[in-house]
């Protein structure tokens, strides 16, 4: 899961290389725009629906893993 995760994350944020622990906080290149794609393409790869209240928390790999864990993907 974590693989496919960092793959979205890759093309979303036009980055080479996805670090475990990237998040809002140390990514440039993450801002609103971009995260609504990457929300997007998760629920498009992973046949899913978020909350707007997900969304908003959605703001760094882990907790991205652990909220689609929670929802069973």
């Amino acid at each position: 899961m974590r693989e496919r995760i960092k793959r979205i994350m890759k093309e979303a944020f036009e980055l080479s290389d996805v670090p475990d622990d990237i998040s809002q906080k140390n990514c440039g290149k993450w801002d609103s725009l971009r995260h609504l794609q990457l929300v997007v393409d998760l629920e498009t790869e992973f046949d899913v629906s978020f909350e707007p209240e997900d969304i908003g928390s959605m703001e760094s790999l882990v907790k991205i893993e652990e909220k689609l864990k929670l929802i069973g993907k």
